[in-house]
């Protein structure tokens, strides 16, 4: 990777480092003009008026390929209308994967649970052109759409590219929106097929996704064909063609990428449906293309070899504009999982080497308020922020944390693909401030009414008034009409965009939130009315109103202002109804914080509700034109009522669980319902109520502090509610990591046990567990060492033997199904021994990808194993990054970021995890099995770390009646993940129905 160096500047400081290509950029246009640009105020001046020079010199300097003419730049100074670079024809596809050669890294796709997947330009684009060759082949070409329902992974980035490269539009969403949202959405497109990962979780209730997108696909009549992008059983009765992406690796990569008008459709992305259906933005490929590598190269310096990592997913503008940053010749790093902790995002940063970071206000707010300290960081050079605003605070907390490193906010919008106010790499970081405006716009702060300029620090309206390339090419099946009434009605020929902000007289910027009412809420903008629509079922809600409440610590709460029907009231049992609508209907971030009932909503004399007027309300800023209002007096008990409703949440968090008399349920409950801000019953879900990870973070976290128990995040999946959890922490403590954890409800005649890996837990095996096609009951087998009052097992053998009363106070002398993951599968083959030599029958054993030492080789294949590992590791090389790192160790390979698991000593784990981990690996390498009399089957993934020996070439050596191989096509990671457990879990399924015969 290119060495960058470190700027030493911080909050008010200078960056200092190698010439920046902003600089190169500006040295080039001074060449070309003979004018000299004495700051960055002067160069964004002729950015403006010499706008043609600007932006021909910057197609020129960029490199990116394309063929016609350069002229006209431009063909109107006329916002509305103009367009760009008439006569050109280029690929999106082409200038992202040719901006460095095909064994350059492209993607490092991470997860929560499973290891880093690497992938170079080449491989991208072969996958690439596969796909788009199945698209061509099912009728899909030029100006069709395609609509995705994706997690943040490296098959949505495929679909995406092989969308672009057929010439039709993509859209994406990400799965835990609900299907009206979604069909609010895709339905306007009449799309002609849908990218979709059926297999993960979603967070719109209790459904799994598979139901989720055959609900969806049922509901958008105009699909011609599917592509599931992860393997596995899929729902039948879909009624449209469905073809997996792992199986098109039979169509013959063609990667001659077809070159298209400048502004040829690309994306369709949405407006946040504030006042009805989200309207459907469309992006040409040619000025998202121009003004990403803008952004990246000259406002970031971003520059080739560098990974950039933005915390985002599918649905959200930042997914598209991190995916530019390939023609950057930047590597991107994804990350496709929950924030379960504040380490979450840093340990990404972290462990591959992360340059340039992005996240949210949020994000770090969390990380602020639980004292948390990131790690040291030697390759990031640039934080990013972006979502809401940035408070002045959070750069002193980046400052105090992480040294003199840039905090750059940036301000944009899915509007425009990009951003009107960012971070300059030569300019100081003043805190709370936005560095400076984007080269090539002019960005403005306007009067409202007049249009005229707002004048230094002042807040104005935020405007642009001359063309900009990645300006929407339009509205989907719009005729101009509504494109107009959006952005250009208040000022004509001016691009108003809806947020408010200031100016400083050195150009840098202040944000003030929105104009109208779309919300920022943990840093993700939504439109309210999806919140209304989902209300339409309950009876007791008359009317509703969707509002944000600015909190001193500079988080924004979501407000519901609800209007009742005359006999109904704002009881716990509706206001949790309310929040489980709107998360089965929306998503867990339109689910309100608090939920206030009153007599009457802001409305002007016309009748338009203002939400404008309730927000300032209820924020205490001065009303902007009371008199406009047909009800002022709504105004002040609209701000009684959430005062209320905010003392009474700050006196639940005050107080909530102090009381060392109250019953621990009690406390539990005043915990939940301090941090939930609503009322809870004790049998009452965490995730139905619309929870978000970060809250889950929260509630531990006030567990820890109040009553002094220490859970993990993942104890909500097992006690789910208030009493469950109560009913946790006053049993044993053993109870809150019991060895037996039951992982699926069924017949309990003929359970099914799944015995830990590595680290001790089974949490990783639960997908599995969900997958299965069967009517068993499922259990986990956790590490005794899990409970801290336990000394940890230190053999498989003695691991083995403890598991094996367990099961035996389970199921006496009846027949016992067993299978293992990883390590597990050691520990299973050794309790199938201990139970057939006590007459016990083992009518299953599966083991998964089970590897053995290779001291369990013959001689002669030990010998043969050490003596090929060169060809081995160099096979492997090939496919990973080039690196200057000696790669003859696991450890090093790790370390030199190729996509293998970590080694024990490299995980950043609590004491107790990492203990087991390294106890886990000791009796791995000292186990040395004896042979079994029974059969057994090995599920063995396709893809093979060259350090371990293939476990197919020495089980047989100890399963003596007969051992079945069946392969899965995955690495040993992903084989349980829940986006690749299908073939596995079918695998399994069919093994459990039709055993081998002892």
């Amino acid at each position: 990777m290119t060495s960058v160096a470190r700027p030493d500047a911080g909050v008010g400081v200078t960056p200092r480092q190698p010439e920046s290509q902003l600089a190169e950029f500006i040295r080039r246009c001074e060449r070309r003009t003979g004018a000299v640009f004495a700051d960055h105020a002067a160069f964004h001046a002729f950015s403006i008026a010499e706008g043609e020079v600007f932006w021909r010199e910057l197609l020129a300097w960029s490199g990116l390929i394309h063929e016609g003419l350069p002229d006209p730049v431009v063909t109107s100074e006329d916002c509305e209308h103009a367009r760009f670079f008439p006569n050109l024809r280029l690929s999106y596809v082409e200038n992202l994967l040719a901006a460095g050669p095909p064994e350059q890294g492209a993607i490092i796709a991470c997860s929560a649970h499973t290891p880093p997947r690497w992938m170079s330009r080449g491989q991208l684009g072969d996958a690439v052109s596969r796909l788009a060759g199945h698209l061509r082949a099912q009728g899909v070409g030029p100006g069709d759409r395609i609509v995705a329902v994706a997690g943040n992974n490296a098959e949505a980035v495929i679909a995406c590219l092989a969308t672009a490269a057929i010439g039709a539009t993509f859209s994406s969403a990400s799965p835990d929106m609900g299907v009206p949202a979604l069909v609010s959405r895709f339905g306007q497109l009449e799309p002609i097929a849908l990218v979709a990962n059926f297999f993960t979780t979603g967070t719109t209730g209790s459904r799994t996704l598979d139901t989720h997108i055959a609900e969806l696909v049922h509901r958008l009549p105009s699909l011609r064909t599917i592509v599931a992008l992860d393997d596995g059983p899929l729902p039948g009765g879909l009624g449209v063609p469905v073809a997996r992406l792992t199986e098109l690796d039979d169509v013959p990569p063609d990667q001659e990428w077809e070159r298209r008008p400048f502004d040829h459709p690309l994306f369709v992305m949405f407006t946040s449906g504030t006042t009805g259906r989200p309207k459907c933005l469309v992006h040409g490929a040619g000025g998202t293309l121009l003004e990403h590598v803008k952004e990246h190269r000259l406002h970031i310096d971003l520059r080739a070899g560098e990974r950039l990592f933005f915390h985002t997913s599918a649905a959200w503008m930042m997914w598209n504009w991190q995916l530019s940053a390939l023609a950057s010749g930047a590597e991107i790093v994804l990350y496709d999982g929950p924030v379960s902790e504040p380490s979450t995002l840093w340990d990404v940063v972290r462990r591959h080497a992360v340059s340039v970071f992005g996240t949210s206000p949020p994000y770090l707010q969390l990380c602020e308020d639980s004292g948390y300290q990131p790690p040291p960081l030697p390759h990031l050079r640039a934080v990013l922020s972006t979502g809401s605003i940035l408070h002045d605070w959070q750069y002193d907390w980046i400052r105090s944390h992480l040294g003199p490193l840039p905090l750059q906010s940036i301000s944009g919008g899915t509007d425009i693909i990009g951003c009107f106010v960012l971070g300059h790499p030569d300019l100081p970081v003043n805190r709370g401030l936005i560095q400076c405006r984007s080269l090539g716009m002019d960005v403005q702060a306007v009067d409202s009414e007049s249009g005229e300029p707002a004048g230094d620090e002042a807040i104005g309206e935020l405007v642009c008034r001359n063309p900009f390339p990645s300006r929407p090419v339009g509205f989907y099946g719009d005729d101009g009409t509504q494109f107009h009434a959006a952005y250009f009605a208040a000022h004509p020929g001016i691009w108003t965009h809806g947020d408010l902000i200031e100016f400083r007289d050195d150009g840098q910027a202040r944000m003030h939130g929105r104009t109208d009412g779309v919300l920022n809420i943990r840093g993700e903008r939504i439109g309210p009315a999806e919140i209304y629509r989902a209300l339409h079922g309950i009876a007791a809600v008359q009317e509703a109103m969707a509002i944000e409440v600015l909190q001193p610590d500079g988080e924004a709460l979501l407000a519901l202002l609800v209007v009742l029907r005359p006999d109904a009231v704002l009881d716990a049992a509706l206001e949790v109804e309310i929040r489980r609508t709107i998360l089965a209907h929306a998503s867990a971030t339109h689910v309100p914080a608090l939920v206030v009932a009153v007599s009457e909503l802001p409305v002007t004399h016309s009748g338009k509700r203002s939400e404008r007027a309730a927000s300032d309300a209820v924020n205490r800023r001065a009303a902007t034109n009371p008199e406009a209002l047909a009800n002022p007096a709504a105004l002040g008990t609209i701000r009684a009522r959430v005062a209320a409703a905010l003392d009474r949440r700050i006196e639940l968090q005050a107080a909530a669980g102090r009381s060392h008399e109250a019953s621990t349920e009690t406390r539990v409950l005043e915990l939940w319902e301090a941090v939930l801000g609503i009322p809870v019953g004790r049998d009452d879900n965490f995730f139905e109520l619309g929870a978000s990870s970060l809250t889950a973070v929260r509630l531990l976290q006030a567990v820890h502090e109040r009553i002094g128990v220490e859970l993990p995040p993942a104890v909500l999946v097992v006690a789910q509610t208030p009493a469950q959890m109560a009913a946790l922490i006053d049993g044993p403590p053993e109870g809150r990591a019991p060895i037996l954890v039951p992982l699926r409800a069924g017949r309990d005649e003929r359970p099914l046990f799944i015995v830990h890996a590595m680290g001790g837990d089974v949490l990783h095996v639960r997908p599995l567990a969900v997958a299965l096609e069967t009517d068993r009951a499922v259990h986990g087998l956790q590490a005794r060492g899990l409970d801290p009052r336990y000394a940890p097992h230190t053999s498989v053998e003695e691991m083995a033997a403890s598991y094996v009363e367990v099961i035996r106070a389970v199921r006496g002398d009846g027949p016992v199904a067993l299978t293992g993951y990883s390590m597990g599968g050691l520990i299973a083959f050794e309790m199938a021994r201990m139970l057939r030599g006590t007459g016990i029958e083992v009518e299953t054993l599966a083991l998964i990808d089970s590897d053995l030492h290779a001291e369990c080789l013959t001689p002669f294949a030990r010998r043969r194993f050490r003596a090929s590992a060169p060809i081995r590791y160099g096979r492997y090389v090939l496919a990973a990054p080039r690196t200057r790192v000696p790669l003859f160790a696991h450890k090093s390979l790790y370390k030199a970021g190729f996509p293998v698991a970590p080694p024990p000593d490299t995980l950043r784990l609590p004491d107790r995890l990492q203990r087991l981990n390294d106890i886990g690996w000791r009796a791995f390498e000292a186990y040395r099995p004896k042979p079994y009399d029974g059969p057994a089957t090995l599920f063995l993934a396709s893809a093979r770390y060259p350090g371990h020996c293939n476990p197919s070439t020495v089980w047989p050596r100890y399963v003596r009646g007969g051992l079945r191989i069946e392969r899965v096509s995955a690495d040993h990671a992903s084989v349980v993940s829940p986006e690749r457990v299908g073939p596995l879990a079918a695998g399994l399924s069919a093994l459990l129905a039709d055993p081998p015969p002892p």
